[in-house]
C-alpha cells in the first residue's frame, strides 16, 4: 500500500507518530527543514559580513532595504523554500551546494546579479554546517531544554515544599535505615537538576569559518591583505558563537560531545528519580489520583499503575543510547574530514527528543503524586530498630568498648517496637543521663538536619535561578 498522505498513525517513529507533540516542539530546530533555514542563516550572514566588514572594493556596502530584503530569506524561511532546495539537491547530490544555488535564484530577483560570487565565499561546506548546527544547539538549549529543566524543578520543589518536616523511613539497599523527611529526599533531586542544567546553561558552543582545512587557504590567495584569522573570528562571534582559533576541515565538536554527556547525566538523574518514585509508589508511600477514564489494567480493573514514570524510564534508555553514541562519534573524523558524521548528526532531534518525552512523562507522573501519610507514619513506627545507629553511637562517647558490636549482636536484622528499644536501653551500660536522652527519642524525631538541609537547598536554587 502506497500512502502519499502523511498520518500520524503511519509514521515508523513514536516522535512523527505517537508523541508528534514533542516532534512537532522540535521540528523548528531539528528536522530537515530547520537544517536547510540554519543553513540558509549562516550563508546570508556571511555575504552580509563580508559586505560590511571586509572593505571589498568589488562588493559595495549594500543599502539596508537591500540587507534587510536578504536577511529576510532566512528570516521567513518556508516549507515551499525547503522544497525548492531539496529538488536543487536532488540533481548536485550535495545538501550545501544546493543552498548556495537556492540563494543565488534568491539575490538574482533582488537585482543582487553582479554579487553573486560572494555567496559561499571561500566556504568549505563543514563551515556552513558546523554553525548552522552550534546555532541549533544554543537554540534547543535556550528556548526547549532548559525551560523544561526549570519547569522540572518548579514541580520537583511543589512536591517537596509541603512534606518538608514530614519524617518517613529511609531505606538503604531496599532495608530499613536512619529515617529522613519525605521532603529532603525531594529535594535532593531538585538540586541535582538544578546543577546539571547549569552546566548546560553555561555550555560553551563554538564554531569556525576558516575554509577548507581550517587554514584560510582560498582566502589568503584570493584577498591576501585581509586579516581573515580576526575576520573568520568576528563573524563566529557575530553569530553568538565562541571561535575555535584551530581545527581541521571541521569544528572538532568537544563541546558538542560534552554538552551530550552533560545531557546524559541529566537523563541519569532524571532516571534515578523515578525508579525512586515508582519504588515509593510500589509501597505505598505515594498515591496516585485517579483519572476518571483511565484504565489501569485491561483485566484488573482496581490497578491505577505508575506508567508516566514507566513511560519515562523507558524513553530515558534511548535517550542515553543515542546521546551516547552522537557524543562518541562526533569527537572522531578520519584525518581533516570524513562524512560519516552528517547522517549521524541528523538524529540530534530523535536523541533529545526521547529526554524530552521523559521530562513531559514525568511532570505529569508527578501531577499526580499525593503522599500517604498514615503509610508513611505507620511504616516508621513500626521501626525502632533505626534508632540503634544513636545508641551505639552514644555508647561510643561514654568510651563502651566494642559499642558497635555489642548492639549488633542483639539488634541485627531484627525489627523492634518500643518495648524492645528500652529494653536494649536498660542493658547498654549508658549512664542514666544518656538513657534518659535516648529514652525520649523516636523513629520520627531522628531526623537530623533533614529539615534544615532541605530548607536550606530549596533557599540556594532559588536565589541562583533569580540571578
Amino acid at each position: 500500500m502506497t500512502n502519499r498522505s502523511f498520518d500520524p498513525l503511519t509514521a515508523i517513529g513514536p516522535l512523527d507518530g505517537r508523541y508528534r507533540a514533542v516532534g512537532e516542539l522540535l521540528s523548528p530546530y531539528a528536522s530537515e527543514w530547520a537544517l536547510m533555514r540554519y543553513r540558509v542563516r549562516v550563508e546570508v550572514a556571511w555575504f552580509l559580513y563580508l559586505n560590511r566588514h571586509a572593505n571589498l572594493p568589488s562588493f559595495p556596502h549594500l543599502s539596508e532595504t537591500v540587507t534587510a530584503q536578504c536577511e529576510d530569506i532566512w528570516k521567513d524561511f518556508s516549507i515551499s523554500d525547503g522544497h525548492a532546495i531539496r529538488e536543487i539537491e536532488s540533481q548536485t547530490n550535495h545538501d550545501v551546494k544546493a543552498v548556495e544555488l537556492f540563494l543565488r535564484d534568491k539575490f538574482t530577483t533582488l537585482e543582487l546579479s553582479d554579487h553573486l560570487e560572494w555567496i559561499h565565499f571561500a566556504c568549505t561546506s563543514e563551515d556552513i554546517n558546523n554553525l548552522a548546527y552550534a546555532l541549533i544547539v544554543q537554540d534547543l538549549l535556550d528556548e526547549v531544554l532548559i525551560p523544561r529543566f526549570e519547569g522540572l524543578i518548579d514541580d520537583l520543589l511543589a512536591l517537596a515544599e509541603p512534606v518538608v518536616d514530614l519524617p518517613m523511613l529511609a531505606h538503604t539497599h531496599g532495608q530499613t535505615a536512619s529515617p529522613t523527611t519525605l521532603g529532603k529526599e525531594l529535594v535532593v533531586f531538585a538540586s541535582r537538576v538544578h546543577d546539571i542544567g547549569k552546566r548546560l546553561r553555561g555550555t560553551v558552543v563554538r564554531g569556525k569559518m576558516n575554509g577548507a582545512v581550517g587554514n584560510f587557504n582560498a582566502h589568503t590567495v584570493a584577498v591576501p591583505n585581509l586579516d581573515w584569522l580576526a575576520l573568520g573570528e568576528s563573524f563566529v562571534k557575530s553569530l553568538g558563537l565562541t571561535p575555535n582559533p584551530i581545527t581541521t576541515q571541521i569544528e572538532s565538536r568537544d563541546y558538542f560531545a560534552q554538552f551530550l554527556n552533560d545531557l546524559q547525566v541529566f537523563n541519569g538523574i532524571l532516571l534515578d528519580f523515578v525508579r525512586d518514585i515508582w519504588s515509593y509508589i510500589a509501597i505505598g508511600y505515594f498515591r496516585q489520583k485517579k483519572v476518571s477514564k483511565e484504565v489501569g489494567s485491561s483485566t484488573m480493573p482496581h490497578k491505577v499503575n505508575p506508567i508516566d514514570f514507566e513511560n519515562a524510564e523507558g524513553n530515558l534508555g534511548i535517550a542515553n543510547s543515542l546521546q551516547e553514541h552522537l557524543a562518541h562519534k562526533l569527537l572522531i573524523s578520519r584525518w581533516q574530514r570524513d562524512l560519516s558524521d552528517s547522517t549521524v548528526l541528523r538524529n540530534l532531534g530523535v536523541a533529545i527528543g526521547h529526554t524530552l518525552l521523559s521530562i513531559n512523562s514525568t511532570c505529569k507522573g508527578i501531577s499526580k503524586l499525593e503522599p500517604d501519610e498514615d503509610k508513611i507514619t505507620t511504616d516508621l513506627e513500626s521501626s525502632w530498630e533505626v534508632l540503634t545507629e544513636a545508641v551505639q553511637t552514644v555508647m561510643r562517647t561514654q568510651g563502651i568498648s566494642n559499642s558497635y558490636e555489642v548492639v549488633k549482636q542483639t539488634t541485627r536484622g531484627k525489627q523492634m517496637d518500643e518495648k524492645l528499644y528500652q529494653q536494649l536501653l536498660s542493658e547498654s551500660g549508658l549512664s542514666a543521663e544518656n538513657r534518659t536522652k535516648l529514652a525520649s527519642l523516636r523513629p520520627d524525631t531522628y531526623i537530623g538536619l533533614a529539615r534544615e538541609l532541605a530548607s536550606r537547598e530549596i533557599d540556594r536554587i532559588r536565589n541562583e535561578r533569580l540571578d
